[in-house]
């Protein structure tokens, strides 16, 4: 199996020996499954960061780590490999470990096996338990400096966040959710929908929520729902179930994604879902967006907080004498007015 690019850059992407690439490259026995799969991903990892192949300067080596619906890592991924392009003079090159879904146990395993190879850095998205608190922990004190993503660790102290303010995030669509109910006295039902408030980042969003509507809206019932994780068919099924017993229930805030399947159980129940507040400008939001069916987004600027987290990564290695200060995105109503680069167009009914 041949393969362009040098053995020497497949076996530090993938942080395995030169003769463990030969033998994998060449289809021979001998290597683990685990093992053979990390080199081709290491290989398809290092044709989509071509263009930092080859580059002079001080190479940084960073493991992007997520637990994310697989729309939002590709986000990630995509906006990642702009921001390391334009972090020079350090050429940076990422490993990815990447799951929609991921035990507390495998997750640790995943930093615990970067620890021993090394990094020059952890970029980390992940839930907020004491097991990966103690196993960022064991990073940092191998000297390797760790950038939680959006959502952080409460348990770790003296490392980088970068991201949006989950909490005036919340507060903001409750500010939102509040101004578009038809009355202040009116029972109204909201579902939350959320991937999980393991994730620091989502339940800080849905305290901030809850609480500030029930400021607004006295009268307003929240339903959290956590059990679908931002996948599409597990959102829609509890979706449906919620709807099947609470007939009130007409507006949603969506913390954790999957809207495309929360909408199809409201149309599936025959019922309207206004208004409907959602998070991120995805390729499913943005089709929603444009269809009039989603409220409004609150969008932050992914590019600034990986922009960030390259800088923050660049200190830790000296090759920012400036110290910079990492800070929180601004959140964004985008409603289907203000698409970026996209023409304004009418709502539906």
């Amino acid at each position: 199996m041949a393969h362009p690019i040098a053995m020497k850059e497949i076996a530090l992407q993938a942080g395995v020996s030169l003769a463990t690439v030969d033998r994998v490259l060449h289809q021979r026995e001998g290597v683990r499954a685990t093992t053979r799969r990390r080199v081709e991903q290491a290989c398809a990892e290092l044709a989509r960061q071509q263009q930092q192949i080859g580059l002079t300067g001080r190479r940084v080596m960073i493991d992007l780590v997520m637990e994310a619906p697989e729309r939002f890592s590709r986000i990630v991924r995509e906006t990642l490999g702009s921001a390391m392009r334009q972090a020079r003079p350090a050429v940076f090159r990422a490993r990815e470990h990447l799951a929609e879904t991921l035990s507390v146990a495998d997750l640790v395993a995943v930093l615990d096996g970067i620890a021993r190879r090394g990094s020059h850095g952890v970029l980390l998205k992940a839930p907020d338990v004491p097991e990966v608190n103690e196993a960022v922990l064991r990073l940092m004190k191998r000297g390797i400096p760790v950038v939680t993503l959006v959502t952080d660790l409460k348990g770790v102290p003296a490392h980088a966040y970068v991201g949006l303010d989950n909490q005036r995030a919340g507060e903001t669509a409750a500010y939102l959710m509040a101004q578009w109910m038809p009355s202040a006295k009116a029972r109204a039902e909201v579902l939350v929908s959320s991937s999980g408030q393991r994730f620091q980042g989502e339940d800080e969003r849905i305290q901030a929520f809850t609480r500030t509507l029930a400021t607004m809206r006295p009268a307003c019932k929240v339903h959290v729902l956590d059990k679908g994780r931002g996948l599409p068919g597990p959102t829609a099924a509890s979706v449906r179930h919620l709807l099947a017993s609470r007939p009130g229930v007409s507006a949603v805030y969506s913390v954790g994604g999957a809207n495309q399947a929360i909408l199809a159980a409201f149309d599936k129940a025959g019922r309207a879902c206004r208004p409907f507040i959602g998070h991120d400008l995805d390729a499913d939001n943005l089709a929603l967006l444009r269809a009039g069916r989603l409220s409004a987004v609150l969008h932050h600027d992914l590019h600034h907080d990986l922009h960030m987290a390259c800088l923050h990564f660049m200190q830790a290695q000296g090759l920012s004498a400036v110290g910079s200060q990492l800070m929180r995105s601004d959140i964004e109503v985008i409603t289907p007015f203000n698409l970026p680069h996209v023409a304004s167009i009418p709502l539906h009914p």
